[in-house]
């Protein structure tokens, strides 16, 4: 699994907590086969907003394997519970989907296009959240869903 994020993190408390969780998820995944890995992508130089975010999206899509799902993070999306998002990971493991890339866009949100390619809209409700705290929730969410998946007692709902 792979989270492509538009933009970059600086070096502090955001990035080292975000890459605590991506190790975490690593280290609870890896007897499921499951492992994650973040990749950053630069900010579109464009003027326009829509030329922006085309740029970003051919960025996150460039980072997308051809046979890989993709799950696009969007406000209009799906608002899954942590069991419920678990079991939708644990259905593309179990059919054999070798590449699963979560794609976060930047501050104007997602080109259509973008959300088009995507299997899943996934939505952490309708309020608007900053892009840093939006990896943050992301991987931690990725984190309890493979925790879940082995049985692991770290969610407790």
């Amino acid at each position: 699994m792979t989270i492509a994020a538009v933009g970059r993190l600086k070096a502090g408390p955001d990035r080292a907590l975000v890459e605590r969780y991506v190790e975490r998820a690593t280290q609870a995944g890896r007897s499921q086969g499951l492992t994650l890995a973040l990749r950053e992508l630069a900010e579109g130089r464009s003027a326009q907003v829509a030329a922006r975010m085309r740029e970003e999206a051919d960025g996150l899509l460039a980072a997308v394997p051809a046979d890989a799902a993709l799950v696009a993070l969007d406000e209009r999306g799906e608002n899954l519970s942590s069991t419920d998002f678990a079991d939708r990971l644990a259905v593309l493991r179990d059919r054999g989907t070798r590449d699963l890339v979560f794609a976060i866009g930047g501050a104007d949100g997602l080109d259509p296009s973008l959300r088009q390619r995507a299997g899943l809209l996934l939505s952490f409700g309708r309020m608007t959240w900053p892009h840093q705290i939006v990896r943050l929730m992301l991987a931690e969410q990725i984190y309890r869903a493979v925790t879940i998946l082995s049985g692991h007692p770290y969610h407790r709902a």
